[in-house]
């Protein structure tokens, strides 16, 4: 599994959020590395995050 950082900017962003409501959906938020784990593949989530970075 790979960590990211990402910008706080992405917060406000709708596809963003959707990504992290379905990642409370399937997961929760209580994790005790205090990371999220988000419901998508790597490559999908670079491109997420690549198209948030071009806004």
């Amino acid at each position: 599994m790979r960590r990211f950082v990402i910008p706080v900017c992405y917060l406000n962003q709708s596809s963003f959020q959707e990504l992290l409501n379905q990642a409370e959906e399937e997961f929760g938020y209580d994790h005790p590395t205090g990371g999220l784990t988000i419901p998508c593949s790597e490559d999908e989530f670079l491109s997420l995050t690549s198209q948030l970075g071009g806004q």
